[in-house]
């Protein structure tokens, strides 16, 4: 039985992590869930798996719920039958996610949080199943010294990683030549680059192959999400930047590949789905069953794939250039992803602004050498602020 934290458990990740769990309760346990603002979801969520502890990223004067309550050990959830979860609320309590009992943390946050859960598990020995890509674009210099001392296992949950992963038969130090890595093009890959510049929030969600959450969505149309596993595979396969490329395959169908010394390339090829990676990031090797829709090979019809035009996803070359800049450019980059991405989808921000923002952030930010976990969490908050102010400009507001 492998007991799992979940931390991110009502977004897209987390919720096909519990159905996996629910499909095979003979092979999984919850222990623990972290959750961000969906009260409702999160409650549900601990009523079906009742977890030992689990935390909300909300203030307690914010939750009505007659199952919470409090005595002098602090919150719990009452499941009425003399059995209880302790309960911890605020920004940061997903930390108190990660807990002892557990074998695996699920690392399904989104954005720079994921970082300190990353490297708390990591210093409690625990293997880390990794769905978020902020931790190694921010924080690569401090997560992988962190693992490989911990001598713990960092499994891969992107499906591209997790590709790569499965070709090198899951051993991140295998030897290759090259990582090719996919890329839909996203839900504006059949646009013009003149035409990007009226879309809306509502028709970046729409994505073409793959059901994720709002950010990651948007990442796809810009593409820094494709930057973003760039620097992803440098850190979790010792890569160097030249040894990554990156290609649209429109139909999804390859998730990525591996070229060997030989020549020979070997691919990972599947339907659209989390499914399999999620699992096999607890599993691997060992394959269990899943409800993934096979691969009908003559009705596939052509596979296809194109290089990534400068002119339409100007983001992914901005976030690269963040990487060739190193210490705490790409931090700052993520950050200012985070703030024009989320101003985007509150319609305070054009599609194609998001390139400026992130270009700009990183023209203002001074070069800081990233010398710990404090040093990188005040270079995120000064990079927010900044692409803060930078959007402000945008808008024609004054800024202090």
């Amino acid at each position: 039985m492998i007991k799992i934290a979940l931390l991110g458990s009502t977004g897209s990740i987390g919720v096909q992590t519990l159905e996996i769990v629910a499909r095979h309760r003979d092979e999984f346990e919850i222990v623990s869930l972290a959750a961000g603002g969906n009260v409702r979801a999160f409650f549900q969520q601990a009523e079906t798996f009742r977890p030992r502890v689990a935390t909300l990223a909300r203030d307690r004067d914010d939750i009505a719920c007659p199952a919470v309550k409090k005595d002098e050990n602090g919150f719990y959830y009452d499941y009425g039958d003399a059995t209880r979860c302790a309960l911890y609320f605020g920004e940061d309590a997903y930390l108190e996610a990660i807990i002892r009992e557990a074998d695996v943390v699920v690392v399904a946050l989104v954005g720079f949080i994921g970082v300190r859960a990353v490297l708390k598990a990591a210093r409690m020995k625990k293997k880390i199943a990794l769905a978020n890509k902020e931790s190694l674009v921010v924080g690569g210099s401090l997560v992988i010294p962190a693992v490989e001392k911990a001598g713990v296992e960092l499994a891969p949950i992107d499906s591209e990683h997790s590709a790569i992963w499965q070709a090198l038969g899951f051993d991140r130090h295998a030897p290759y030549e090259k990582i090719i890595l996919t890329a839909s093009g996203g839900a504006f890959r059949d646009k013009s680059a003149e035409e990007l510049r009226s879309v809306t929030a509502e028709e970046a969600l729409q994505h073409p192959n793959w059901n994720m959450g709002g950010r990651i969505t948007v990442d796809c149309a810009t593409m820094v999400n494709k930057a973003f596993e760039v620097m992803e595979a440098m850190w979790l396969y010792g890569a160097k930047a030249e040894q990554v490329e990156a290609v649209i395959h429109p139909q999804s169908i390859i998730h990525s590949m591996v070229e060997m010394k030989d020549g020979a390339v070997i691919a990972q090829l599947g339907v659209p789905t989390m499914e399999v990676p999620i699992q096999l990031a607890l599993t691997a090797p060992r394959r269990l069953g899943t409800s993934a829709k096979k691969l009908d090979f003559k009705s596939i019809g052509a596979l296809t794939f194109q290089p990534v035009n400068r002119e339409k996803y100007p983001c992914f070359f901005i976030a690269l250039k963040s990487m060739e800049m190193g210490d705490n450019y790409p931090c700052a980059l993520n950050a200012a992803d985070e703030v024009a991405v989320a101003a985007f989808l509150k319609g305070e921000l054009c599609f194609t602004d998001i390139a400026q923002v992130l270009e700009k952030t990183l023209q203002r930010t001074e070069r800081v050498v990233i010398d710990g976990e404090e040093t990188l969490v005040g270079e995120d908050k000064k990079a927010r602020k900044l692409a803060k102010e930078i959007i402000a400009e945008l808008n024609g507001k004054p800024t202090a």
